[in-house]
Formats: C-alpha cells, structure tokens, sequence
C-alpha cells in the first residue's frame, strides 16, 4: 500500500480532534508511517473544524494534495459538500446524515443546502457515498456526544487494521468511566457498516 489520505470535516463541539487522533494512533500502532494536521481556528464557536490524515508506508507531508483525497469523512452536511472537491475520483465519502446551520443562515443571509445538493457535490467525485443515521445511532445509545466515535467505527470497517487495534487505541485514550460507551459506540457504527449499501440520499 502506497498511502491512504483522509480529510474528516465538522464543526466545533463534534469530537472531529478526537477522532482523527484515534484514527492516526490506531494507524501507527498497525505499524503505518502516519502524519496528521489539524485546523480549528473558531471550533469552539461552533465554526469548521477539519483534521488530514494520511497513513502508508512512507508519508512525508500531513497535507494531501487537492482532489486526491481518498475518504472524506463528514459530521455535518454542509462541511461534508465544503470538501467534496479534495475527495479524489471514485474515493469514499462518509456523511453523518445531520445538519447544523450556521450563523448565516440562522440569520436568513444564506441558504443550508439541500440533501441532493450536498448528494450532487460527491456524486461529482464519486458513486461511493455513505449516508449514516450517527444522530439516530448516538441517541440509541443515550449520548449524543459518541457520534464521532460511531462514525468511526463505520469508517474503521472500511480500513485494513484490525478491529482489536481499534479497540486498544479507544482504551487508552478514553477514561475510565466512559470507556464502555465509547466501545459501544464503535461497536455501533461497525454494525451500520455490515451490509450497508452505497447509496443515494433522495431528494
């Protein structure tokens, strides 16, 4: 394997940070040369947030270029379409199916697109697209707050390391008292994934 680049896109608040970390230590503890970046400028605002990740046996730089991206992972509708020209053609996309509306359009100055049109920017790239119901898996599971966790389970069912690796990594970096959530929570979002079909959000 030459490299994997991953862009994971949400907002502030949505555990994008952790979860991109999870992914980088679970990629070098399976012995992948891994580099990572992140940006957050007003994350705690409730604005973008977006880590790259990039793993393979020899990474140089944490950025990938434009268009060669290879998953896009997306928390939130409007960042996931906001990305959607980094993701290369014919890669995989990743869309919790959620919206937040930012201040703009809370304000009435812009629209929230819709379901096609965030659809119609990744069907732009790629037919691979995953649309996951994280809110309604989250709320299953009494906590809103594991969503990034379910989303990557679905994710890491996707990649080549091994799920116990997974599963040593959350360990470690959740604590104590959350840790059982947390695991059911990738447990989840690795049930969503078996058999879930490529598809096409209508309308």
């Amino acid at each position: 394997m030459d490299k994997i680049d991953f862009i994971l896109a949400g907002v502030g608040g949505q555990g994008i940070i952790l979860m991109s970390d999870l992914l980088a230590e679970t990629a070098l503890a399976a012995g992948f040369d891994v580099k990572k970046s992140d940006v957050h400028g007003m994350a705690q605002r409730g604005g973008s947030v977006v880590s790259y990740v990039r793993l393979g046996d020899r990474v140089l730089s944490p950025l990938p270029r434009a268009g060669d991206v290879d998953f896009l992972v997306g928390l939130e509708k409007l960042e996931t379409a906001r990305w959607a020209p980094a993701l290369r053609k014919g890669g995989v996309a990743v869309v919790n199916d959620h919206a937040i509306l930012p201040l703009s359009v809370s304000a009435g100055a812009d629209r929230y697109p819709t379901d096609a049109q965030v659809m119609g920017s990744l069907r732009g790239r790629t037919d691979r697209v995953y649309w996951v119901d994280g809110v309604g898996l989250s709320a299953g599971l009494g906590n809103p707050k594991v969503l990034n966790v379910i989303i990557l389970g679905f994710l890491a069912s996707l990649l080549p390391m091994r799920w116990d690796a997974w599963l040593d990594t959350l360990t470690r970096r959740v604590p104590a008292k959350y840790r059982d959530l947390n695991v059911r929570a990738l447990e989840a979002g690795r049930r969503a994934a078996e058999g879930h079909a490529v598809l096409e959000r209508p309308g």
